[in-house]
């Protein structure tokens, strides 16, 4: 989803995040990059997380400030690409058995549930604290394989990261590396997606 019909986070949005946290640079994206597995696969909530993030760095978060950057950090994932989002009602449209697959934690999954209804273009909607796998898990893509009732050479996984997308082609999918809604189109007509 991420990268493709939501924008991913913004310099500004990373910045409010580092000045939540009180800490900033690479430093402090190591740790929040290197602990969010787990709660993209729902193995931990926000405030755990949070809590081992300021522990990787050395520091005691507050309960203010874990719920401050629970809220920032659900911020800076919430901006759709209306583009994308239009193309999806378009490829809806044409009856095509659409799925989403995505890392998503349960906090965003919860906030886009509730504000965004081109959800409902898809027939299966894979969200990692859900599923308990997260991409680039070979289990994530049999769990939509399998939702899907398609073979997996049957479905054309399409992400913005080449890393997700390779994983989705080990697995016997087709794969498409999104980089613009004319790309994805032309890689649809084609039928093989690239």
């Amino acid at each position: 989803m991420f990268g493709v019909l939501a924008r991913v986070q913004s310099p500004q949005s990373q910045a409010l995040i580092e000045r939540t946290a009180g800490v900033s640079g690479e430093w402090f994206w190591d740790a929040y990059w290197s602990l969010r597995p787990p709660y993209d696969r729902g193995d931990v909530q926000g405030p755990a997380y949070w809590k081992g993030v300021g522990e990787r760095l050395g520091m005691s978060l507050t309960g203010g400030q874990v719920d401050d950057l629970i809220a920032a950090d659900l911020a800076s994932w919430s901006e759709i690409d209306q583009e994308s989002v239009d193309f999806l009602a378009e490829v809806a449209r044409r009856g095509l058995r659409l799925g989403l697959l995505s890392n998503i934690p349960e906090e965003l999954a919860a906030h886009y549930e509730a504000t965004q209804d081109w959800l409902g273009h898809f027939s299966v909607v894979g969200l990692s604290c859900r599923i308990g796998s997260a991409k680039p898990e070979p289990a994530a893509y049999e769990w939509c394989s399998r939702e899907l009732g398609l073979s997996a050479q049957e479905i054309l996984f399409v992400d913005d990261r080449s890393d997700n997308v390779r994983a989705a082609r080990e697995v016997g999918m087709h794969g498409h590396v999104f980089t613009g809604v004319g790309a994805l189109a032309a890689a649809l007509e084609e039928g093989a997606g690239g």
